[in-house]
């Protein structure tokens, strides 16, 4: 049950990058239908999903290498993606040209772009030895719903948030991070 948890914490920190971009996506295009909101976040969330069972195969075939330090390993990387988060959310935004959010480039684009993080989370999970399928499940998951939302919410003019959602997501894989390492270090 904790791991569940675990990883349902884990997808919404990362899903905040997904939120953002869903955002944006129903901020340019406010008269967004279902199926096409359906599809975006299908290709994200297959990707957020996908992403962390190649980070699992990698981090599965390290793990013998690894396991003295596997919880080094797993903090510093959700250390590093959280900071990451939090130091992009502090740049200034530049004004961007109007593009097209619905092709399949963009699309596939985007999904790469937003669930490169969750590669890196796989090879944490892997290193821990955590259930990858369920995880994955969990993630894509949560990454459709959170993109859906996201649209809708984009729809409805809700931009300001994008800041603080990426600050808080960041913020809790760097807790998760501290959890994990307390618990391998500290607790068995």
């Amino acid at each position: 049950m904790m791991e569940i948890l675990t990883v349902f914490i884990i997808a919404l920190g990362l899903s905040f990058d997904t939120f953002a971009v869903s955002i944006s996506c129903g901020l340019v295009q406010p008269g967004i239908v279902f199926i096409r909101a359906v599809r975006v976040a299908f290709f994200m969330a297959l990707f957020q999903g996908g992403m962390p069972v190649i980070g699992w195969f990698v981090g599965n075939s390290f793990s013998r290498v690894l396991e003295d330090v596997d919880h080094w390993v797993a903090f510093l990387l959700l250390l590093m993606i959280g900071g990451k988060m939090i130091i992009d959310s502090r740049a200034k935004e530049e004004k961007l040209p109007c593009i097209d959010h619905f092709t399949f480039r963009f699309i596939l684009g985007i999904s790469v772009a937003t669930s490169i993080d969750a590669l890196v989370v796989g090879l944490s999970l892997g290193l821990l030895k955590m259930n990858i399928f369920l995880s994955a499940f969990i993630i894509g998951s949560v990454t459709f719903v959170v993109a859906m939302l996201g649209m809708l919410l984009g729809k409805k003019a809700v931009g300001l948030w994008r800041k603080k959602l990426t600050i808080v997501g960041g913020i809790i894989l760097i807790l998760i991070g501290i959890r994990i390492f307390i618990e391998h270090q500290f607790l068995g």
